[in-house]
């Protein structure tokens, strides 16, 4: 479907209410859209108005509301609706006031339809593209404007249960659906966004294994230059019988211990810096450029515990390089070594 909705489909599906042919779907909602104008006194913005049902999923949305409340979408038709903060800061809106919206009519004939709504809440994603553009509000608002019947719906949204099978459950649904609908998951509509998500997976990926490299490099010099103070200690442990294996250990858990030392002050103040900014938004960014108002942050605990392990495991293996110096190191030299 297209963002305003042009053609109604009947409410009448098989997989309305609920997708009993495809598995990992735990909700289905029908919504209509219709594009228009609000006009105050002062200015005036082009918008969609999202007309959404007493299904409507407001789960994931209710955190984003800085002001006011959901619209009542239970009882009769009524005029509440909700919009963006980046709308009400524009069109100088706050809760309580009410604002006339303007539709134009099939084909484009005639004098526009005119509404007049009460904002009971604002809300702020932070995603430029959706705060400029949506007002949400009942569905029955899109139905009476466009004449279409009771049981008519512009579209309906899929919500699935595993995100990482977006592609494999769009192409059920794709199979299941009547050969006169057609569907999309959410990356084929934002293609761009998801395209520009994939760029940063790429640099994080290339900053850890540059933090990798430049963490074992500094590791190797740590352990040559402990080799190179304990030469002494080295010669008179091999003059005692050890083993040169069992001396390399001795490096090797001395290696690990600065290893583990390090990853837990570094941890600490990075997971510390990553709840300031979770908690407090302290770095900022233009929405406009980045789709987001400040800079996302995720605390991926299994994740976190894996680049540590990860950490330790690579370091370690590559300090078996220079920690063979010490099958090299003969006792008699090392004794007399200053």
């Amino acid at each position: 479907q297209s963002e305003v909705s042009v053609e109604p489909l009947s409410i009448n599906q098989d997989f309305y209410p609920k997708f009993k042919n495809v598995t990992g779907i735990n909700h289905v909602q029908a919504v209509a859209s219709k594009a228009g104008i609000i006009r105050t006194e002062k200015s005036f913005e082009g918008i969609i108005f999202k007309g959404v049902g007493k299904e409507y999923k407001w789960d994931n949305f209710e955190e984003y509301i800085t002001a006011g409340r959901i619209p009542n979408l239970k009882s009769e038709l009524n005029p509440e609706v909700m919009l963006s903060q980046y709308l009400a800061d524009r069109l100088q809106l706050k809760v309580g006031d009410k604002f006339s919206t303007y539709f134009m009519k099939e084909g484009g004939n005639g004098l526009p339809n005119l509404r007049v709504f009460d904002l009971v809440g604002i809300y702020n994603l932070g995603f430029r593209e959706f705060d400029a553009t949506y007002v949400l509000g009942d569905i029955r608002h899109v139905q009476r404007i466009n004449k279409w019947k009771e049981g008519q719906v512009g579209a309906f949204e899929v919500f699935i249960d595993d995100f990482s099978k977006i592609k494999e459950k769009g192409t059920e649904i794709y199979e299941e659906i009547p050969s006169t609908l057609n569907s999309r998951t959410i990356e084929e509509k934002y293609v761009n966004i998801f395209e520009w998500l994939k760029l940063f997976d790429l640099n994080i990926l290339v900053i850890i294994i540059i933090m990798i490299l430049v963490a074992t490099i500094n590791m190797v010099v740590a352990l040559l230059v402990l080799i190179l103070e304990r030469t002494q200690m080295v010669g008179m442990l091999k003059a005692l019988g050890a083993t040169n294996w069992t001396i390399r250990k001795i490096f090797l858990y001395n290696a690990a211990y600065l290893i583990g030392k390090g990853l837990l002050w570094g941890n600490a103040i990075s997971i510390g810096l990553l709840l300031i900014q979770k908690y407090f938004g302290v770095i900022k960014l233009p929405p406009e450029n980045y789709y987001v108002s400040e800079a996302p942050v995720s605390l991926d605990i299994p994740f976190i515990l894996l680049v540590n392990a990860g950490t330790i495991v690579v370091c370690l293996a590559l300090l078996l390089i220079p920690s063979y110096i010490i099958t090299r190191i003969s006792p008699v030299k090392a004794l007399r070594f200053d």
